[in-house]
């Protein structure tokens, strides 16, 4: 018998939330335009240049040092995250209905202390989560170093320039004691959420082809990939421009519905069955809903969630996804966490 398991991102699939860019607005002067500097800055790493050792999400690293100089420790980290968690609709049901079915995973690039926070909220066990460890407190921070990070701030925000950022985060910040952070921190994104995946079909001896991965931005470009190769599936939801590049599916929805009804399908008849399902869908949604071995329960919730769009993307309509997307992406996250990578 198949052992089909289900692995997602957090923030964008599951959750509203850009924890690390709300966190940024909380704690650093101007903290929302400096994340947004910083997580561009960070694409351009990861997507353009391809610089070797970089992985995509590495904007978390790059803000700790700045989070440090403001006061951020991880009691105030985690008592902030638990605080201010924002689900997708239907997400805690949606969890709660795939974890029932078959096996079930986070991976998320997000700071452990708002994964553990999240995972207590909706009841979804941490053990089964991967995300990025961090231990803010045991780095100290001297005066002279808190001060010239607020005046490296000030610099980041009067010139956003590639030059000036490679200068600051390569040269001078490695140089202080508080760039030892920077070092010891891994975000789990791009070639580490694809690590976490494997390690996942190790652990559990699953086959590559069993996977129904779902994800929504740069930092899941790589286990979308892996999942697609190996004959698994690859789902985008609300996905931006990384994500419909490298996805066989796209979700556009102001809930997670979709998700759990093509979870639904892929664990009772795997990928060939949703991808026989979704055409169909998208010609007439109810007709689909009641062909095909869908559980009730989700067939009864459809009426009153319909605001969703599944597609199989291709190269003729891949650009017009992108849009499409786009647009859920920014309606259910708001512009600024929207239109970032």
């Amino acid at each position: 018998m198949k052992r089909r398991f289900f692995v997602s991102d957090c923030e964008g699939p599951l959750s509203i939330n850009d924890n690390a860019f709300e966190l940024a607005g909380k704690f650093i002067l101007n903290g929302e335009r400096f994340f947004e500097i910083i997580s561009k800055y960070d694409d351009i790493l990861a997507d353009e240049i391809k610089r070797p050792g970089y992985n995509a999400g590495g904007t978390l690293k790059l803000i700790l040092p700045f989070l440090k100089a403001y006061g951020a420790t991880n009691d105030v980290i985690k008592e902030y995250s638990r605080k201010n968690i924002l689900l997708v609709p239907g997400a805690r049901d949606t969890l709660q209905f795939v974890y029932c079915i078959m096996p079930s995973f986070i991976i998320s690039t997000s700071y452990q202390q708002y994964i553990q926070a999240l995972c207590d909220s909706i009841g979804f066990p941490y053990k089964n989560s991967y995300s990025t460890k961090l231990d803010i407190d045991q780095y100290p921070l001297p005066k002279e170093e808190k001060n010239r990070l607020m005046d490296l701030r000030e610099s980041i925000l009067e010139n956003p320039e590639f030059d000036n950022l490679e200068e600051i985060f390569w040269n001078i910040i490695p140089s202080m004691g508080i760039g030892r952070i920077v070092e010891d921190v891994n975000p789990v994104g791009g070639e580490g959420k694809k690590d976490a995946l494997k390690d996942i079909i190790k652990r559990f001896q699953f086959n590559e082809s069993d996977v129904m991965y779902v994800g929504d931005s740069i930092t899941d470009v790589e286990p979308l990939r892996y999942a697609a190769q190996h004959g698994g599936l690859s789902v985008a939801f609300n996905g931006n421009e990384y994500a419909i590049k490298e996805t066989e599916i796209a979700i556009m929805a102001d809930n997670t519905l979709p998700i759990s009804i093509l979870a639904d399908l892929f664990n009772k008849g795997g990928k060939e069955e949703v991808m026989e399902f979704i055409p169909l869908f998208s010609e007439d949604p109810t007709r689909a809903l009641y062909e095909y071995p869908i559980d009730s329960q989700l067939v009864l919730k459809f009426p009153s969630c319909s605001n969703m769009k599944m597609e199989i993307v291709t190269g003729n309509n891949r650009e017009e996804i992108k849009i499409e997307s786009l647009k859920y992406r920014k309606s259910v996250r708001g512009e600024a966490i929207g239109g970032l990578g």
